[in-house]
């Protein structure tokens, strides 16, 4: 019995050493047996175990790897794509996008530069129209006798005043000189010229960001119902704030123009590569920061306003150098590799901007034909009978583009470049405003078309007339104090009554919201009688959370007076998500980053 215990204890040490053997060096083991049965160990080929291979293999080299074995190897080593499918789809759909983004971009672009073209023709055709219809009215007043609260309509009086703002900063543009002004900039060193072109774009963007707020408080204090006649006093503090703002705006374009200028007329052409690189910088601050699409549609309005000024811009570079030339169609052709450059650069920065910035925030190329939709809708919506605001103001207040102070200086431009004397050249002017109106009212028509495409499109018909419906509500109730004393109500119907108001404002941003959603300006045409608006706003106001809080319950428990509060303020949150889905990047019209 010792014996076979002894020999026992002997057997199972010697499994041991040989276990601890073949888990320290298993291929030799592998190796002098000729087995294989460690096969989940052989070398992994190209999709299968070739095991004659590997035998020959083992009999051939040496129990220890080597490097020829290390370079057989990695010769000979495979591997699967389709065990990480989804990572390889995505990488794929994002070179698509970025494929797609150069089309669906110039899309946008192209539809966001006529909706400009519009807006600034407007300036030239429509508004001088409007405004003799205004003088007209003002002069026969007296014979048809006074009817209503208002000598004009709120849109005349806002016609009026962009009138007497043109008029009075051109005839301060004619103080200003142009050539003086542009060899006072060509002495300067190419560096110092190149700081002074960074600093007048950046200016021009704080100017039109804040430009547009000045003009809507001067139009809403001109239009705004007033108690007392002594209250219309206050329109001249801001009238004249709108003056100065839009004489110096036209005086900071006319530098960037002259820039422009001296780099076209620079021998060597470093001025204008200088700049031209100034728009790759671009490149650099914005394509690393996180965007999301709201922030995305900002920048592309910015985009699409930039691109506009710019082609202005080389416009009155090109009628500067013409007019030195004595209009020479051959110098035409020497501009005209300089003018390519700068047009090819500013859209390869959009190209490669936009591309790179909707591949590292995973956005789609399908969100530039939501934002043509949102630039469609604020431009339906304006042509609406009840509209809240002009389209001009609309577009300005989204895309920070406005057409005054740029109509001012090309104005200036034109008529110091372009000698009219005679009778035929006045009928060539004549000829030539028909010809402008023609493009104005066709534009208009073929946007107006486009925008209902994409509106209809993008499902956005259903807000367009629901619109109409809260109008005449919000137009009883919020622009009167009178009315607002008579009715007192709690604050939070008071707030309750302006969330309607908010979709007339659809159009504009939510800082000039006070401005553009008082439609005041139907008041006359459409009086609603006074017995009616007071019954109205109790039946379109739905019920709200704050009357509640104020009354005691104290049958509900707290259990059901949090379901009662939590499905009141799932209602608001509900129609706010509707709005912002319609159309979510209001907030946005002209902040920049």
């Amino acid at each position: 019995m010792a014996d076979l215990s002894g020999t026992e204890l002997s057997e199972e040490k010697e499994a041991e050493i040989e276990l601890k053997k073949r888990q320290k060096r298993p291929w030799e083991d592998l190796h002098k047996s000729g087995k294989i049965s460690l096969t989940p160990e052989l070398p992994e080929t190209l999709g299968f175990y070739d095991i004659s291979a590997v035998r020959r293999e083992q009999r051939d080299l040496s129990a220890d790897p080597s490097l020829t074995r290390f370079i057989c190897t990695e010769l000979t080593r495979g591997y699967f794509l389709e065990h990480n499918e989804a990572k390889y789809t995505e990488r794929r759909e994002r070179v698509y996008t970025c494929m797609r983004i150069p089309k669906e971009l110039e899309k946008l672009m192209i539809f966001g530069f006529f909706l400009c073209v519009d807006a600034f023709l407007y300036v030239f055709t429509l508004l001088p129209l409007r405004v003799l219809l205004a003088l007209l009215r003002l002069l026969t007043l007296p014979c048809c006798g006074f009817s209503g609260s208002r000598l004009l309509q709120p849109a005349q009086v806002c016609d009026m005043l962009k009138g007497l703002i043109l008029v009075l900063c051109f005839s301060m543009m004619h103080y200003v000189d142009y050539s003086m002004m542009y060899h006072l900039i060509r002495g300067q060193s190419v560096i110092k010229l190149y700081i002074i072109y960074n600093m007048l774009e950046v200016a021009d963007r704080l100017f039109s960001s804040f430009g547009q707020d000045i003009l809507d408080a001067l139009y809403w204090t001109a239009t705004e119902p007033k108690e007392r006649k002594r209250d219309s006093i206050g329109v001249i503090p801001h009238f004249l704030m709108a003056v100065f703002y839009v004489f110096l705006h036209a005086i900071l374009i006319m530098v960037q123009a002259s820039t422009l200028n001296v780099a076209f007329n620079s021998h060597n052409k470093s001025l204008l590569t200088i700049m031209m690189s100034n728009n790759f910088v671009e490149i650099k601050g914005s394509v690393f920061k996180k965007f999301e699409k709201n922030n995305l549609f900002q920048m592309s309005n910015s985009d699409i306003k930039e691109r506009f000024t710019s082609y202005v811009l080389l416009l009155i570079v090109c009628l500067r150098n013409m007019e030195q030339f004595s209009w020479n169609p051959d110098h035409l052709w020497v501009l005209f590799p300089d003018v390519f450059m700068v047009l090819t650069s500013e859209v390869a920065v959009d190209i490669i901007k936009h591309a790179f910035i909707t591949k590292f925030n995973d956005i789609t190329a399908d969100v530039y034909s939501e934002y043509r939709a949102s630039l469609a809708f604020d431009l339906v919506s304006s042509r609406q009978k009840n509209a809240c605001t002009d389209y001009s103001d609309s577009v300005a207040r989204r895309m920070g583009f406005i057409p005054l102070p740029l109509a001012v200086l090309l104005i200036r431009v034109v008529m110091s470049s372009v000698k009219v004397q005679g009778a035929l050249s006045y009928t060539c002017v004549f000829l030539f405003y028909l010809g402008l109106v023609t493009l104005k009212v066709l534009n208009s028509i073929v946007l107006l078309g486009k925008s209902c495409v994409y509106v209809k499109r993008a499902n956005m018909e259903d807000k367009l007339f629901e619109r109409p419906s809260t109008a005449p509500s919000s137009s009883a109730k919020s622009p009167n104090k009178a009315d607002q004393a008579t009715c007192p109500t709690p604050s939070g119907e008071s707030k309750a009554e302006r969330i309607p108001v908010t979709p007339c404002g659809a159009a504009s941003s939510s800082s000039s919201s006070s401005v553009t959603t008082q439609p005041t300006p139907r008041t006359d045409l459409f009086p609603p009688p006074p017995t009616e608006a007071s019954p109205a706003a109790p039946a379109s106001r739905p019920p709200t959370p704050p009357p509640e809080a104020e009354q005691p319950a104290p049958s509900l428990s707290k259990d059901e007076e949090e379901e009662a509060q939590g499905a009141s303020e799932l209602k608001h949150r509900t129609s706010k998500k509707d709005l912002l889905e319609i159309d979510r990047f209001t907030i946005c019209g002209n902040r920049i980053d």
